[in-house]
């Protein structure tokens, strides 16, 4: 009887019994009874630790990225971990829908929300996806899903709770700040998992708050490793029919709720107060369209009563009820990048960024030394550009964060700007016989390495030379008559290369009586 209640629950358990069955039926029948029967115990014993999760509901949509830059390895190992991730899911009108939009030059859904309501058939379709290539447009991807996860077309449903789990190799050709900032705007939860070597400022901006429980960073290979993590998160998030609160800082939190009334049909009146101090209780009412409620200027690791009273004027609905620990007092910042070096500036960029800073102060100065200038940063951004510095230069940059309540964090971190290029000058040519010139030029400023020289023919193979710093000629060969050659000269730094000077050589038809002198203009 066990087994036929695994068949009806799901069609895919039973299957995991077959292949073993078909492997042995080389042997003699009992011993392949036998095995079929502790093979099915096995699977049994199996499915008993990952049961089936009840009591959730929620429309949870997967951007999956399609395109060119991941291989197919890659993408492989991708769609297995959504199985996995899935697996345990009860799917239905009245729990868990899912649907996957392809990253790619043009966001394609994979398959609506409500087409498949069980878990095998879940598990199908997603080992049937194929890769489509293409660009790595994923602002476009998240625009389109935006329309997804709102319409009847799609099968998303009106009142449930939307995620959002984006797995990326960190890399996107269009913008996705404002179409990933819509959606949160709109109730979605947004989770990344970012398998290659993605901006850390720009995915913790993009995942829903704070980025600690909301944006994993893992080799493609390791993705097993934050199944259950991941897991626990969602079903945090799409938990049903109750109060409970999501996006927690040390300041604040959102509140979240089932639709219970309507605009028509009444309000709610939700209180708050901190659990050991009841008498600074705050109230405020919304109207019954509303879900969901942000609150903030909270205090710090502090544990908030809230009570959401339902006020219909149609029949009694029992309030509800939770208790939400905002975090410990984020400090910031606890991270510092360098990034845009050059000769003379570079960027800073620091992260978190918090509404209780109010300003920030940056320090820098060069090393050695004890020269240093202040730059002011208004605590509504989280960098700025230094400069007006020295090049090659190591400087010690210090972040430090004013909080509106007096208090000051700062972190210090080392950059480097580059080195002065200069271009060459002067390249000029000499006539040196048949099909032959001499090219010169005046030395580059600064620490120059060497230098390259490029010669592509009109008519015949392209030659590059490199050549010590202290020489500032070359010999070009091979230039037949009547043809226009480019010639460029490049000073090389350690850094990076310098400015290149390039001119047109035009060899001229020669005749018996001209010789070959004045054969060449440039």
């Amino acid at each position: 009887m066990f087994l036929s209640q695994i068949r009806a629950k799901d069609e895919t358990r039973e299957h995991l019994c077959k292949p073993t069955v078909w492997k042995m039926n080389s042997l003699a029948p009992s011993t392949h009874f036998r095995v079929m029967i502790v093979n099915c115990f096995l699977v049994m014993i199996l499915l008993c630790l990952q049961p089936f999760i009840p009591d959730s509901e929620g429309d949870l949509l997967f951007l999956l990225d399609s395109s060119g830059s991941v291989s197919f390895y890659e993408f492989s190992r991708v769609k297995e971990f959504i199985r996995g991730l899935l697996r345990p899911f009860t799917f239905g009108p009245s729990d868990v829908q899912t649907s996957i939009i392809h990253i790619s030059t043009v966001p394609t859904m994979e398959f609506p929300f409500d087409r498949y309501l069980s878990s095998g058939a879940v598990q199908q379709a997603i080992r049937d996806t194929q890769q489509l290539m293409g660009d790595t447009n994923t602002g476009k991807a998240l625009s389109f899903a935006k329309e997804k996860f709102f319409t009847d077309e799609a099968g998303a449903r009106a009142d449930v709770p939307k995620v959002l789990v984006w797995v990326t190799d960190g890399f996107s050709t269009d913008d996705i700040s404002q179409p990933m900032q819509l959606l949160k705007d709109m109730g979605v939860t947004v989770f990344i998992i970012s398998t290659g070597r993605g901006n850390y400022l720009e995915l913790s901006a993009a995942a829903s708050q704070p980025p600690e429980k909301h944006l994993y960073f893992v080799d493609v290979d390791d993705l097993p490793i934050i199944t259950k993590e991941l897991r626990d998160a969602i079903i945090d998030v799409i938990r049903a029919k109750r109060l409970r609160a999501v996006e927690i800082t040390s300041s604040s939190f959102r509140l979240t709720w089932p639709r219970l009334l309507s605009s028509d049909t009444g309000y709610y009146v939700l209180e708050y107060a901190p659990a050991d101090d009841p008498r600074r209780k705050l109230v405020k009412q919304v109207s019954g369209d509303h879900t969901d409620l942000f609150l903030s200027d909270l205090l710090p690791d502090t544990t908030y009563e809230v009570v959401l009273i339902p006020e219909s004027n149609e029949h009694y609905i029992p309030p509800q009820t939770t208790r939400v620990t905002t975090l410990e007092e984020e400090i910031s910042p606890t991270r510092v990048v360098i990034s845009e070096s050059k000769p003379h500036s570079f960027r800073v960029s620091w992260a978190p960024m918090l509404d209780s800073v109010r300003s920030y102060q940056v320090l820098y100065g060069p090393l050695p030394g004890n020269s240093a200038k202040l730059l002011e940063v208004d605590g509504a951004h989280n960098s700025t550009v230094v400069e007006n510095l020295a090049p090659n230069t190591t400087y010690l940059v210090t972040v430090a964060a004013i909080y509106k309540s007096g208090k000051e964090k700062a972190l210090s971190a080392k950059a480097c700007t580059q080195e002065e290029s200069s271009k060459v000058r002067h390249l000029r040519f000499e006539d040196m016989g048949p099909n032959t010139l001499k090219a010169s030029w005046d030395s580059a400023d600064g620490p120059v390495l060497g230098y390259r020289v490029r010669c592509r023919r009109q008519a015949g193979p392209s030659s590059l030379f490199s050549v010590s710093p202290q020489i500032h000629s070359v010999l070009l060969t091979d230039l037949a008559s009547g043809t226009a050659n480019k010639v460029c000269v490049k000073p090389m730094y350690r850094n990076q290369p310098g400015k290149g000077l390039c001119r047109m050589v035009h060899m001229q038809h020669v005749t018996a009586a001209q010789g070959y002198k004045h054969r060449r203009s440039a």
